[in-house]
């Protein structure tokens, strides 16, 4: 998308791409009153349905913890300006339990209830796991023993015996939590429907550069896990589990692009979990 090509009706000046990704292009610019906002601007890939799922989450969100939903048009999003100081310069700044106890109250805030139903094209949470029982598949026909093997079996177990279901963002991480005017705030969800204890998972691996010393700090894991099992209502243990559950998943995403780099060091976090998680 093209300045030209923004809604006549959002009525918005001075556009400044300051993003462009596999999935979007991102315009900051300002509105008729002044304030700024973004355009994300879709481009056609295979999952655009996440997309599309996360500006039907922000919508039905409202603003509670989330970016608001100013304008959808097409596969573009009017969006709210979130700010540009992110969790993981929060992280750098004042420290890691500092950015852990952010990411628990912008994780209840999200989880708070609301009288609006829910979007009613979320995506089960089963769904979101078919990389990873696909490659377990692979492994045990192969003769292989590998981690997702056996977590495929952890998150089958985790699938199919809830402690809740919930509407979900589904990719929450330092990077995707914002401080702007309103305070902190996400952006980018997938809109899923499943455990909240997935949503706690992604914190354990990031922020990504800091998978090969702070992710596999015991003590955080410990802490993160206590931490978001007293907001979520469910024990240590089973935060963990989704942590494994989620490593596996996204170092599946990562075999499949052929990355072995990322793929193992998403490994070598899964496996520091499953140390901390033998002692729970």
């Amino acid at each position: 998308m093209d300045q030209a090509a923004f809604p006549a009706r959002w009525n918005v000046s001075d556009p400044q791409l300051i993003a462009e990704t596999f999935s979007s292009r991102i315009w900051k610019v300002r509105l008729a009153d002044g304030y700024p906002a973004v355009i994300k601007a879709l481009k056609p890939f295979d999952d655009v349905a996440d997309e599309l799922r996360g500006a039907h989450y922000l919508s039905w969100r409202d603003g509670v913890g989330a970016v608001r939903l100013l304008g959808f048009e097409g596969h573009s999003m009017l969006l709210e300006y979130a700010g540009d100081r992110l969790l993981a310069d929060e992280l750098n700044a004042h420290g890691d339990r500092h950015a852990t106890d952010i990411a628990n109250e912008v994780m209840a805030r999200l989880l708070s209830p609301s009288d609006i139903p829910p979007p009613a094209d979320l995506q089960p949470l089963r769904e979101r796991f078919a990389s990873l029982f696909k490659k377990a598949r692979i492994d045990h026909h192969a003769g292989v023993e590998s981690p997702y093997v056996e977590t495929a079996a952890v998150a089958e177990r985790l699938l199919s015996n809830p402690h809740e279901l919930r509407v979900l963002h589904g990719d929450l991480h330092h990077d995707n939590v914002l401080l702007g005017e309103r305070g902190w705030l996400v952006i980018d969800p997938k809109g899923i429907l499943g455990d909240p204890g997935f949503d706690a998972a992604n914190f354990f691996y990031n922020p990504l550069d800091r998978q090969g010393d702070l992710c596999l700090d015991p003590e955080r894991i410990a802490h993160m896990a206590e931490t978001f099992a007293r907001t979520l209502g469910q024990r240590p243990d089973a935060i963990l589990d989704h942590a494994i559950a989620w490593g596996c998943l996204s170092a599946s995403w990562h075999a499949e692009d052929n990355n072995d780099e990322d793929e193992q060091s998403e490994l070598g976090v899964v496996a520091a979990i499953r140390d901390v998680r033998s002692s729970f």
